[in-house]
């Protein structure tokens, strides 16, 4: 299989949700970045922050990442949740080296 080249964001994205700690992840994005997840959307610092916890770190959900195109990153997601793993779409707006908007869906 090819190497995927991931944007530095997306690449501290994946490493830190893997590495499984709240405040790591947290500081990938930036103060006004938004999150689109199972039909909500988080836009405070403090959703962000519950929204990682509930849905990354307590699941334990390591990300493997199998195509990148344009904004767009797909990924294997496996963790402690039923009928894993499972693939989802992530796709990345990022300024300045920090993640503004994520979006993601299943596929």
């Amino acid at each position: 299989m090819a190497a995927i080249t991931l944007p530095e964001a997306v690449e501290q994205f994946v490493t830190r949700t893997n590495a499984h700690d709240v405040d790591v992840l947290l500081a990938v994005f930036a103060p006004e970045a938004t999150v689109g997840d199972d039909g909500k959307t988080y836009t405070t610092e403090a959703e962000i922050r519950g929204w990682i916890q509930s849905h990354l770190i307590d699941p334990k959900v390591v990300l493997t990442p199998t195509a990148y195109e344009g904004d767009r990153m797909i990924a294997s997601g496996d963790g402690d949740f039923p009928g894993g793993p499972l693939p989802f779409a992530f796709d990345f707006a990022i300024q300045d080296g920090l993640i503004t908007r994520l979006a993601i869906e299943a596929v």
